[in-house]
C-alpha cells in the first residue's frame, strides 16, 4: 500500500468515527451533595435523566419523566439513593431521616433533590462520606460535595477512583489539595468533552495546511504564535464566562449553551473552506470561547461554598482545562504539521475532516435544540 493510499484509508476512518452515532458529546453527569456538619443534615441531587439510567421510572417509554412518575418511583428513588450513600463516624454507621422531597433546578436541568437528618448512634456529627451512585453506570460520574463545618466551608470530588471523604474540620483538604483536585478536574472535562476538542482541532487546521487559497503558508515560527493566539484568545474568553457563571453573576440555560457550542463547530469548520468569518481565527476562539466557558461553568457553577474555596476550584480548573489545551496541541500539532507537507493533506484530508467535523457537529445541533 502506498503513502497515498494509507493517507487516505487514515482520513476515512477519521471520518467514519467522526460522524458514528456513538460519538455523542454531553455534559458528564453528576450530583451535588451539601452537607451541614453543624446541623446534622445532608442535602442530595441528582438529575432526573441519571435516575432514569438506573431506576425503571419512565412508565410510558415516552424519554420524559412526568410528576405522577415521579410521585410513584419516590420510594425506589429514596431506597436506591440511601444504598449508595453512607455517612459514619466511630460509633457504626449514621442513619439517614427523610425530612422533606421534591425537585431542584440547576444549569443542566431538573433533579430529585431529597433532605435528610444524619442520625449517629453516639450524637455525634459523621466524620466519613462514602459514595457510590451513578459508578457503575458511568464511569465519569461525579459526585461534588459542599461541606459546611463550624466556620469551614470546603469542597470534594467523589470519583470512582476516590468514593469516600473524611469530614472532620481537621482532616478536610488543604487549599493546596483543593486547587490540585480541581486542575485535575479541569484537564479531565476538557478531555472528555468532544464537542471542546473538536472546536480546538478545527481551529488548528489552517495552521497545519502547507498551502492556502494558492499561497504558501508562514514559517513553522508564525504558525506556533497563531496557535498561541488561539490558545491564549480561547483560554481568556472561557475563563471570563466560567467566572461569571461560577460567581452566579451570569448563569444561562445549559440546553441553550451546548446547541450554541455544537454550532460554533460547524461555523468554524465551514470558515476554514470559506473564511466568511475572517482568517483572524484567534478572534473565532475568543467569539466562542465566551459560549464554551458557560459549558465549563455547569461543572462548577451549582456548588455553594465560601468564595475562597470557589475561587481556589475556579482557578485550578481554568489552570487544568489550559493545561489540556497544551497538551492537545503538544501531540496533535506536530503530526498534522508533518503531514500538512505532503500534497493531499489539504485537498483530500482536511476536507474529509471538516466534513465529518461539520456532519457530527450538525447533528448534535439537531440532538440538542429537540432538548430544549
Amino acid at each position: 500500500m502506498n503513502r497515498l493510499q494509507l493517507s487516505g484509508g487514515i482520513a476515512t476512518l477519521i471520518f467514519l468515527m467522526l460522524v458514528s452515532p456513538l460519538a455523542a458529546a454531553h455534559k458528564a453527569s453528576d450530583s451535588f451533595l451539601y452537607l451541614d456538619q453543624d446541623q446534622s443534615e445532608l442535602r442530595f441531587d441528582v438529575a432526573l435523566r441519571d435516575l432514569a439510567l438506573v431506576l425503571p421510572l419512565d412508565m410510558n417509554a415516552d424519554r420524559k419523566l412526568t410528576g405522577a412518575e415521579l410521585r410513584a418511583g419516590r420510594d425506589s428513588i429514596t431506597r436506591w439513593a440511601e444504598a449508595g450513600i453512607q455517612l459514619a463516624n466511630s460509633s457504626g454507621e449514621c442513619r439517614l431521616e427523610g425530612q422533606t422531597w421534591g425537585l431542584s433546578s440547576h444549569s443542566d436541568g431538573p433533579y430529585a433533590a431529597a433532605r435528610y437528618q444524619v442520625q449517629c448512634a453516639d450524637g455525634e456529627p459523621a466524620d466519613t462520606l462514602n459514595y457510590q451512585l451513578l459508578f457503575g453506570q458511568d464511569p465519569l460520574h461525579r459526585g461534588l460535595v459542599s461541606i459546611t463545618n463550624g466556620d469551614n466551608e470546603s469542597l470534594a470530588v467523589l470519583s470512582p477512583d476516590r468514593q469516600s471523604v473524611t469530614l472532620t474540620a481537621e482532616s478536610q483538604a488543604s487549599a493546596l489539595s483543593l486547587f490540585g483536585t480541581f486542575v485535575y478536574e479541569g484537564v479531565f472535562h476538557l478531555l472528555i468533552g468532544l464537542d471542546h476538542l473538536l472546536f480546538l482541532l478545527v481551529l488548528m487546521l489552517p495552521a497545519t495546511l502547507g498551502q492556502r487559497n494558492g499561497k504558501e503558508q508562514r514559517s513553522l515560527k508564525q504558525r506556533i504564535w497563531q496557535l498561541a493566539g488561539i490558545v491564549t484568545a480561547f483560554t481568556v474568553a472561557h475563563s471570563i464566562t466560567l467566572a461569571l457563571a461560577a460567581m452566579d453573576v451570569v448563569r444561562l440555560p445549559i440546553a441553550w449553551v451546548e446547541t450554541v457550542i455544537a454550532l460554533s463547530i460547524a461555523l468554524a469548520a465551514l470558515n476554514v473552506a470559506w473564511p466568511v468569518l475572517g482568517e483572524k481565527t484567534w478572534k473565532l476562539a475568543f467569539g466562542f470561547g465566551l459560549i464554551h466557558g458557560f459549558g465549563f461553568a455547569s461543572v462548577l457553577g451549582d456548588l455553594t461554598s465560601g468564595l475562597e474555596q470557589t475561587v481556589l476550584a475556579l482557578a485550578g480548573f481554568n489552570i487544568g482545562v489550559e493545561a489540556g489545551q497544551i497538551a492537545l496541541l503538544l501531540l496533535v500539532f506536530p503530526v498534522l504539521y508533518g503531514w500538512g507537507k505532503a500534497g493531499h493533506y489539504g485537498r483530500f484530508v482536511v476536507p474529509v475532516m471538516l466534513l465529518g467535523t461539520g456532519a457530527l457537529s450538525l447533528y448534535w445541533v439537531a440532538e440538542r435544540a429537540i432538548a430544549i
